[in-house]
């Protein structure tokens, strides 16, 4: 059965489900920054996916890359799968600009997280929501 890992629950915001994933928001004001977490049980790697859920993951994670270029215009796109911390199979997709204050190198572990202020939050949920919403199958009311 799947279950959220704590630290993912606990550093992101719930944004909405698609067919295969979980779709959260990291709260950290610094980038916008995307995970995709596959509501599978005790998966780490995208490899051990079966081959139709890697074929959504990918499908799903392209739809947020396009999502997130339409919405923020990064000048960069970061899409990774690290997990070194956190084993749970996670999707990283992070908006990148020339001003960040870490570019051009990787965001995490490079900067103190900011949350969103509640209006920042709301901003950014019912824009991506508005754009992925006949995609998701699970939003918040």
């Amino acid at each position: 059965m799947f279950e959220l890992d704590a630290v993912l629950e606990r550093d992101s915001v719930w944004v909405g489900d698609f067919p295969l994933s979980q779709l959260r928001l990291i709260n950290n004001a610094n980038a916008p920054w995307f995970i995709l977490v596959p509501k599978r049980a005790d998966i780490r790697e995208i490899h051990h996916l079966e081959p139709e859920d890697r074929q959504q993951l990918m499908a799903e994670s392209c739809l947020l890359a396009e999502t997130m270029q339409d919405v923020f215009a990064p000048d960069k796109l970061n899409v990774a799968a690290i997990g070194n911390k956190v084993q749970q199979l996670h999707l990283h997709h992070v908006a990148r600009f020339t001003q960040d204050s870490c570019w051009p190198e990787p965001v995490w572990g490079k900067i103190a997280a900011t949350p969103y202020s509640e209006s920042e939050l709301a901003s950014i949920l019912q824009k991506v929501r508005s754009l992925l919403g006949d995609e998701l199958v699970a939003q918040a009311d």
